[in-house]
């Protein structure tokens, strides 16, 4: 029976580096995952591979909207869907493989098969029981599903399906418009595939600041997805090669059907428990299904803790990093901490998406004095250069002291732009901080500060 300081189940961004933390602080290292390959959801079915898709679309949308008018000229380039699969299994292969070679230079222990735990402080993988002074469940979540809709990964697929079909699909249908939704439908809207959303409220990306969910959905309509939004999904049907969508508008109770080849199911994520234990155990969960957790990740049993997408919060790859960093410096007896105001959310669309912070609408329910500064990528010379620019920055800051309370991007390397604003709220600074400080000329960061000045006395190139 091997014994381990720390044993994590779940090899995903959240579990991985966990263990990669754990082993660092000096404790024994062991990580469980039944996959062939180590990285979970992200690296193998999720967010790797979905943004390789988005950036090889990109380039052709490019090819075939903008390289003429920069003097590129010459055929647009055809698609080869087989060589496209391989590429993204070959980054999907070079990812996992990155963590792999991540595990041995840390000595961590690889337990290969499914673990469940039997009693605290131990944990079962196939015959094999292996004691650990603390378990880490980072189980992570799968795809959900709606009532009565059957998924056969062929014809009605989840994000997995979507991103090994064997050829590009005339028509998709894609139920719900969150990050998932949108991400996908894009990129096969640029395929080609005509692409129709539906969406069961009147907005598309719930949650999000309301001013970018309208400006967003205006510019994927301007590059041909289509929309009916307040729709209820009443059923699909699946047929051998084709699927139809039954579904009622809100607003009237009509009754509508639409064929089409593919059906994307992107109606959200739920926890991945199963088979674990937990129930035997007297683990608290959630009505939603997730595990509970205190301050510091530890459940009601001690000596185990839980983080990522199994627990409460955003379900992303980020977040549960983060939490995977700070359990492990719990338990290695140090502060482990999570900001959890200052977690970045990104759409890898065209333009991106990002937000950190407040919306408007949550500060207006709090009652709390605040000013906008926005500006557009309109005035920002780089990205009019690049034909990227639609959209904006928008900064919400505190009306009386100036202290950034939130930030919302939509326009170019918007995923990365709002880093800057998070590492500013993470030192509490305000807006007037972000506007003396000096961008470069010419980058797309420069909007960012423009939004800043435009707190105060306003930006200078609008």
């Amino acid at each position: 029976m091997a014994q381990y300081d720390v044993i994590i189940i779940g090899s995903g961004p959240g579990g991985y580096v966990a263990a990669i933390r754990c082993a660092q602080l000096g404790l024994k290292t062991a990580c469980v995952e039944g996959r062939e390959t180590l990285g979970g959801t992200c690296l193998n079915v999720g967010c790797i591979p979905s943004k390789a898709l988005l950036h090889a679309t990109h380039q052709l949308h490019e090819a075939e909207h903008n390289f003429a008018k920069m003097g590129l000229k010459g055929k647009s380039p055809s698609v080869d869907w087989k060589q496209m699969m391989a590429y993204k299994d070959d980054v999907i292969g070079q990812n996992t493989k990155g963590i792999e070679f991540l595990f041995k230079k840390n000595k961590i222990d690889w337990l290969k098969g499914w673990g469940s735990i039997p009693e605290a402080g131990k944990v079962k993988v196939g015959d094999d029981v292996h004691e650990a002074k603390n378990i880490i469940v980072a189980s992570g979540s799968e795809a959900s599903s709606l009532p009565g809709v059957e998924i056969d990964e062929k014809v009605v697929v989840t994000s997995t399906g979507a991103l090994e079909l064997p050829k590009i699909p005339k028509k998709m249908i894609v139920i719900g418009a969150g990050v998932i939704g949108l991400e996908l439908g894009s990129v096969y809207c640029r395929l080609g595939t005509e692409v129709h959303v539906i969406e069961y409220l009147d907005a598309i990306t719930p949650g999000m600041d309301a001013e970018v969910q309208k400006a967003f959905q205006k510019l994927l309509q301007k590059q041909g997805l289509t929309f009916t939004m307040g729709a209820a999904v009443q059923s699909v049907d699946a047929g051998k090669s084709k699927a139809k969508v039954t579904y009622k508008l809100r607003k009237d109770d009509s009754e509508h059907e639409m064929d089409a080849d593919v059906v994307l199911v992107s109606t959200g994520r739920r926890p991945f428990t199963d088979g674990l234990g937990l129930d035997a155990l007297g683990i608290e969960m959630s009505p939603r299904g997730q595990i509970k957790t205190d301050a510091h990740w530890q459940t009601n049993v001690k000596g185990i803790y839980a983080i990522g997408d199994c627990i409460d919060g955003p379900m992303l790859a980020h977040k549960a990093e983060d939490e995977g960093m700070a359990c492990a410096e719990v338990i290695a007896g140090k502060a482990g901490h999570v900001n959890y105001g200052v977690i970045p959310g990104v759409i890898y669309t065209h333009p991106e998406v990002a937000n950190v912070g407040m919306t408007e609408e949550q500060l207006k329910e709090a009652g709390r004095n605040y000013k906008v500064g926005k500006f557009s990528f309109m005035g920002n010379g780089r990205a009019k250069a690049n034909f990227a620019a639609d959209g904006f920055v928008k900064i919400l800051a505190d009306k009386d002291t100036d202290r950034i309370l939130g930030a919302h991007i939509i326009g170019p390397m918007a995923g990365d732009l709002i880093h800057e604003i998070c590492v500013a709220m993470e030192f509490g600074a305000s807006a007037e901080d972000l506007a003396l400080t000096c961008h470069a000329h010419p980058t797309y960061s420069e909007a960012v500060r423009e939004a800043a000045l435009a707190c105060g006395d306003g930006a200078i190139h609008m």
